[in-house]
């Protein structure tokens, strides 16, 4: 019998892959017609190809179609005669027995004027990301209209691409389908500190030419001059085919299906985007794979019917993981938010709190798979324990979800672990999770270590070794800059996981100012500018305070600069003072003033040794037994700079009382009537953990020695972005091994660390002092590149108990800009 597919997206992909896997007598001879010249290829990636993933890479049938199958990539179909049941295209006509229209969808563009003119994209082809490549070739600014799942991609590749990035979204906050207010605003801080601009809560009304640019139009009278503007503000079922022949369609468009994805005609069938369940689309593509199932079922004799489909979703935008499942609101809501850690949380329960509904996550979706596979039942677990410290651990069970986007469950996977499947490549391959948003993939590694099998600590797809061994690599050959290591040691052209973690390495191995050359476009945002950019655009300064000590001089300069340059000031939790407001033009201004007082940077923007807190210690307390602020303020000035896998912060207390908290830090030191005793492995945050006692009654000498090896030990062997505490529960033999290895030397680099941390020491320099002497470096310090002493007029104050704080409006962007 003679099936034609009219579309070769990623549902009409799968159908076609079903049917050939068991339509094992070949009742079905079929024929696919593709509006695009290539094979179906993988859009949920699609932003990938800007990392680049080639287009060959992202297709998803490598090996080309399954037999029987004749493919006809480049002739889309024109018109369906439903009653000759005969498909037309420009180049012939193709007859049908059943007919499955897999059209998928369109992008949708707001119906306002000028979004045809040059520089105006949509984001859903590699057509269209090759065109919009071409066009940003030496362009600044770029503008997003859509603020969705979409529209953040968008926003992801404009700033891959090097574009100042701006996103305007109608709705009042970012990702309106899938998360919350709550959320959206934890997302929106996030992205923000990306340098992506954003103006949610404003539609656009227009596009207009200016000054041989685009100017954008809202409704909210916000203007964005801009170099082009890709419309990423969702999608509409591309029905026209079925609407030309008849067939009833959704109230909003899609073509009504039933259960079984039968149109009113029976023998033509909708599957994917396209298709209105009930009246109901569904713009995720595993329900689509869901539909592709059901009809391949239902052309081989099967009873299948389409039973809705799970929206939940599982993804990482711009760097921020989010996820959502179940229902977003209901009867109790029980929320949690750490707007210092960017997480967000939220438990929908019934108003008896036993059920649980669905819920988001912002920042942290570790607790994802339990939690959504409890929905419909119990909390599985303390709901505190998934609230506010992350996932605890549970056991899923067998008929848990691990991909949403094919499902399939824990059981599957389990049963191709056993199968013989060592790695995630062959569980891809054996069981399609992960194959899609990818986003399941640390999972699958979670249940093969689970099984006992070893994974890869591969760093990202751009190398295969983990930061440790790229570590060596860097120390060993002597490798001093980024595209020497992915030339030398990867592939591709690096991603914000590892380019960041390379900048990292290179400046604890002293290879320079983290601004020189090539080591500036690696690193985060507030390496960028030596500071940490805040919410409305403006930056904090913090300047070294070793161990909280500082003389009224100093003291006197500080309030001075902030007085002069109308700074917002806070004391802050490592007894430092933070100064807020500063716009990045007056960066070098504030610094000069205070370098020349005797201050240097506190590293508060880096991943580096923040502070060493103290109590007064034996010098005023009555009971002190050891000099706290001396050892304090030693240790500080020894480690200042030290760049790291993460930040480090430590604490010297002058008695046991604990005054200093050194329990909570990285490194803890407690005076004892005849020495220190020195705890290691604490932090607070998000998940504190106490430090734990590593070794007693030692005298400053031994102390320090034993910090510096255990310092140097973390930094070379920890993985990216991992606190001393993670590094240390995730070590093989913990405390004891720790201990074998740098007090006990059982690895033999004892005399190594001592000399790597003597090299860090000796070849300490400002940061800031090294900008201000440095006339290259202190031109990025503008708002505007072609009015450098332009302040940005975006940035505005209110006064709130005597200080300045920010008044809103348009949010930061970080980078400088052009004024037109």
């Amino acid at each position: 019998m003679r099936l034609v597919v009219i579309g070769n997206g990623m549902v009409g992909q799968r159908f076609i892959e079903a049917l050939a896997a068991r339509d094992v007598d070949r009742r079905w001879s079929v024929t696919v017609l593709a509006e695009e010249n290539r094979r179906a290829y993988d859009r949920v990636r699609l932003s990938a190809w800007f990392e680049g993933v080639s287009a060959e890479e992202l297709t998803l049938a490598p090996l080309g179609v399954p037999a029987g199958v004749d493919l006809r990539l480049g002739e889309p179909a024109t018109e369906v005669d439903r009653e000759a049941r005969v498909v037309h295209t420009a180049a012939g006509t193709y007859p049908y027995d059943v007919l499955v229209l897999a059209t998928g969808s369109r992008p949708f563009v707001p119906p306002v004027p000028g979004t045809d003119r040059p520089g105006c994209f949509v984001y859903r082809t590699l057509d269209d990301l090759a065109a919009l490549r071409a066009y940003a070739a030496g362009r600044t600014t770029g503008t997003v209209v859509g603020g969705g799942l979409l529209g953040l991609e968008a926003a992801n590749a404009l700033r891959l691409l090097g574009l100042r990035t701006s996103v305007v979204e109608f709705a009042p906050h970012l990702m309106p389908m899938q998360v919350d207010q709550g959320g959206g605003g934890m997302l929106r801080r996030r992205i923000e500190e990306l340098d992506i601009a954003v103006h949610c809560g404003t539609g656009v009304t227009g596009v207009t030419d200016h000054d041989g640019r685009l100017r954008v139009s809202t409704a909210t009278d916000l203007t964005l001059d801009t170099d082009l503007v890709v419309f990423a503000a969702g999608v509409r079922p591309r029905d026209e085919l079925a609407r030309a022949a008849g067939l009833p369609l959704g109230e909003r468009g899609g073509v009504l299906v039933d259960d079984t994805c039968r149109t009113a005609d029976e023998r033509v069938y909708a599957i994917g985007e396209v298709a209105a369940v009930d009246g109901r689309c569904y713009g995720l593509v595993a329900p689509g794979y869901a539909m592709a199932d059901v009809v391949v079922d239902r052309l081989l004799d099967g009873d299948a019917r389409f039973g809705g489909a799970d929206t939940s979703t599982k993804l990482k935008l711009l760097g921020v993981d989010v996820g959502s499942f179940g229902a977003t609101t209901g009867p109790l809501d029980v929320v949690y938010a750490d707007p210092a850690s960017g997480i967000y949380a939220k438990l929908v329960l019934t108003d008896d709190a036993r059920t649980l509904l669905g819920g988001i996550l912002v920042g942290d979706v570790s607790a994802y798979p339990a939690l959504r596979s409890a929905v419909g039942g119990p909390v599985p677990g303390k709901l505190a324990d998934f609230l506010s410290a992350g996932a605890p651990a549970v056991t899923l069970s067998g008929s848990a979800q691990v991909c949403s986007c094919n499902a399939v469950s824990k059981d599957q996977v389990l049963a191709a672990i056993g199968g013989g499947c060592a790695d995630v490549g062959c569980l891809k391959a054996c069981t399609r999770a992960g194959t899609t948003c990818g986003s399941c993939v640390p999972l699958l590694r979670t249940l093969l270590d689970e099984a006992g099998v070893a994974q890869s600590r591969a760093l990202c797809e751009h190398f295969e070794h983990s930061r440790q061994e790229l570590f060596d690599l860097i120390r060993i050959r002597g490798i001093g800059t980024f595209s020497e290591l992915v030339a030398g040691y990867g592939t591709g052209r690096g991603c914000d996981i590892c380019k960041p973690a390379v900048a990292s390495i290179l400046a604890s191995l002293g290879n320079g100012h983290v601004l020189d050359g090539e080591q500036a476009a690696l690193q985060d945002t507030n390496d960028h500018f030596l500071a940490n950019i805040q919410r409305d655009g403006t930056y904090s300064v913090v300047p070294r305070i070793p161990g909280g000590e500082i003389t009224p001089d100093r003291l006197i300069v500080i309030g001075e600069v902030a007085r002069d340059f109308g700074l917002y000031t806070k004391i802050t939790g490592g007894q430092r003072i933070d100064l807020f407001g500063a716009r990045v033009e007056q960066l070098p201004a504030i610094w000069r003033r205070l370098v020349d007082a005797g201050f240097e940077s506190g590293h508060a923007y880096g991943k580096a040794l923040r502070t060493v807190k103290s109590c007064v210690g034996s010098a005023w307390c009555r009971y002190g037994v050891q000099d706290s602020v001396g050892l304090a303020v030693a240790l500080e000035l020894r480690y200042r700079g030290l760049r790291s896998p993460h930040k480090i912060k430590a604490a010297v207390s002058g008695c046991a009382r604990e005054c200093a908290e050194a329990r909570g830090k990285d490194f803890g030191v407690i005076a004892t009537e005849t020495g220190w005793n020195l705890y290691v492995g604490g932090n607070g945050g998000f998940r504190p953990r106490h430090a734990e006692l590593f070794r007693s009654d030692l005298d400053t000498e031994e102390l320090i020695r034993t910090i510096d090896r255990y310092l140097m030990y973390y930094i070379r062997t920890a993985d990216r972005l991992q606190r001393t505490s993670a590094w240390l529960e995730a070590m093989d033999g913990g405390l004891e091994h720790l201990r074998a290895v740098v007090v006990d030397d059982s690895l033999g680099i004892c005399a190594d660390l001592d000399a790597a941390m003597e090299r860090h020491i000796g070849s300490y320099a400002d940061e800031w002092r090294a900008v201000l002497d440095d006339p290259e470096k202190l031109r990025r310090f503008v708002s505007f590149v072609n009015e450098p002493g332009t302040p940005d007029p975006s940035i505005s104050f209110a006064v709130e108990r005597n200080q300045p704080v920010p008044a809103g409006g348009p949010v930061a962007l970080g980078l400088p800009a052009v004024r037109r």
